[in-house]
């Protein structure tokens, strides 16, 4: 545990780094637009940094390609879930699941194991997002469209934790696997973007460009800790520590959004943070 202590403070740090950058987006106008941005700078950010870091083993770039591919389909339905649903309560949603999935995934791909409370912590985790399915009642009309979107997105969060936890730890340098995964992770999201919205693309990232570039820091940094710290520990608890960002995602609704904070959601973030206490003891 002691020697894990650093990885998992700054996994916290992504956390609040990942929910202010997707406060962003949700503040955002056009939010397919702006998702867009953010991934085009997160690339051109790393740029710099490839001449100086140790190019990822080739059994690593298989992952890689694939992760490219899983995150097209997470940055399309995370601009989606934007235009309809609240940010605490699909940014919860999109997040929830993932860590029951990881743990589930890195047991059978790569042999991690966890014990009874660790498990529990898990599944606790997960209870207190997907209570939040129904707090509003039976989902209906643009309730049920963002929490499809939300819990689609979490299905292409778990494939891409579990790609990108399975192929740094195959890179040989996690550095190298980083700078080439950013730089080249959000190309077909551009390249899709791009044939249907060109011209709106540029004109897009000409007027917002501040706020794509702090956004895309933010994301870049946040993601970077994640895939370091999956390489020294498990992955289950990675993402698990990773997911309290929906704690962080509540407030910042409640605070800058006006969103309602009610009971349930308040009791959703203490499931996740008695989870998260299981899963580190």
């Amino acid at each position: 545990m002691t020697s894990a202590l650093p990885a998992l403070l700054l996994v916290l740090l992504a956390a609040a780094l990942h929910a202010c950058w997707n406060a962003l987006v949700r503040m955002g106008g056009d939010r397919q637009l702006l998702v867009t941005a953010v991934a085009f700078l997160c690339g051109i950010l790393v740029l710099p940094l490839l001449p100086f870091v140790r190019p990822p083993a080739p059994a690593s770039w298989p992952f890689i390609i694939g992760s490219a591919f899983a995150q097209t389909a997470y940055l399309s339905g995370l601009s989606r879930m934007y235009e309809t649903g609240e940010f605490g309560l699909v940014y919860s949603l999109a997040r929830g699941l993932a860590p029951l999935h990881v743990a589930i995934g890195a047991a059978v791909l790569s042999g991690e194991t966890l014990s009874l409370l660790q498990a529990l912590g898990v599944s606790l985790v997960s209870l207190g997002i997907v209570s939040l399915m129904f707090s509003r009642g039976w989902p209906r009309g643009d309730h049920r469209r963002s929490l499809f979107f939300a819990l689609s997105s979490c299905a292409t969060i778990a494939l891409y934790s579990l790609i990108d936890g399975l192929g740094v730890r195959r890179a040989q340098s996690s550095l190298g696997y980083l700078a080439w995964l950013f730089a080249i992770s959000e190309l077909p999201f551009l390249l899709w973007t791009w044939q249907r919205r060109g011209r709106q693309l540029w004109a897009h990232m000409g007027t917002h460009w501040r706020v794509a570039l702090g956004a895309a820091t933010m994301s870049a940094l946040g993601y970077g800790i994640v895939v370091w710290a999956m390489g020294r520990v498990a992955m289950a608890g990675v993402v698990s520590l990773r997911e309290t960002s929906v704690v962080f995602a509540v407030v910042i609704g409640r605070l800058f959004m006006s969103e309602t904070c009610g009971r349930s959601r308040l009791a959703a973030a203490l499931l996740v943070a008695a989870g998260n206490v299981l899963i580190h003891l």
